[in-house]
């Protein structure tokens, strides 16, 4: 994970003996739901691919159903607003933690983009590989390389989502967009066919917490932030908010494109 440099919230107390039972129960049911569906999907892709190639008719269903009862086995409380797009085109999102993982796929089939790296990151890397997750080195060099990835994506129908801040951040601020992967939607075949839909991710914390209580960044280690999430009683809740999609033909240049997206996401984070 890229730091971000932002003021890092107060130490977390101790767990609690009752934490330490939630962490138990929370972890090992959410370990099975994630891991045997896990099984099941790699199952069903070997009789996927070689019929539909990069469509996924069946397996991303898969993949929301265990989204989905990740919030419900940690107790989370999950709301929507706005429209899901159904043009063709990709996703961009602001980027508070490991936690949106689960909460942009629960209610949209999306692909995400991550930096390379994160493919050898155990359990968390594993999972990305096996959802089809994009895998790119952050190289101006391969800029080429990635838009034909993007395109042979986008033209196959998969919803592509992209962090444009290029880290994650405590969730109550969105850093400027980098415009950089805004490049690939410009180009001669995705251009007139490609629209945008801005997305914005609000998580509120748990009652008495610190209102970066989901947020992941910087140094944080995974392990005990998932640890605090796990035994948290009582749970905050999170919000996806769908703004208006954007038809990439309507702007002259990548960055008139992210800025748009930008302000779009921006305009309901709080603090």
């Amino acid at each position: 994970m890229t730091p971000w440099n932002g003021a890092a919230p107060p130490a977390d107390p101790p767990i609690t003996a009752a934490g330490w039972l939630r962490i138990a129960w929370r972890g090992a049911v959410l370990g099975i739901v994630t891991f045997g569906c896990l099984g099941l999907l790699l199952l069903v892709r070997l009789v996927e691919r070689p019929i539909f190639g990069w469509h996924r008719p069946v397996t991303p269903f898969i993949t929301q159903f265990v989204c989905r009862m990740a919030f419900v086995i940690l107790g989370i409380r999950y709301r929507v607003q706005g429209r899901q797009m159904r043009a063709r085109g990709a996703v961009v999102a602001n980027h508070a933690s490991w936690l949106d993982i689960f909460t942009l796929n629960a209610r949209k089939r999306v692909y995400f983009v991550s930096k390379a790296e994160v493919a050898s990151w155990p359990g968390i890397g594993w999972l990305a590989r096996a959802t089809g997750t994009l895998f790119i080195n952050r190289d101006r060099r391969e800029a080429k390389a990635h838009a034909n990835l993007f395109e042979e994506r986008l033209k196959a129908g998969h919803k592509l989502l992209f962090f444009p801040e290029g880290t994650s951040t405590d969730g109550r601020r969105v850093l400027p967009f980098k415009t950089t992967l805004f490049a690939a939607f410009f180009t001669p075949g995705l251009r007139d066919i490609l629209h945008i839909q801005p997305v914005t991710v609000v998580y509120t914390a748990p009652a008495g917490q610190h209102p970066a209580f989901y947020g992941w960044w910087g140094e944080m280690g995974f392990g005990a932030h998932l640890l605090k999430v796990l035994a948290a009683k009582p749970q905050g809740a999170v919000e996806v908010i769908y703004h208006t999609p954007l038809r990439v033909a309507d702007f002259p240049d990548r960055k008139a494109l992210a800025k748009a997206c930008e302000e779009a996401v921006r305009s309901v984070v709080p603090g």
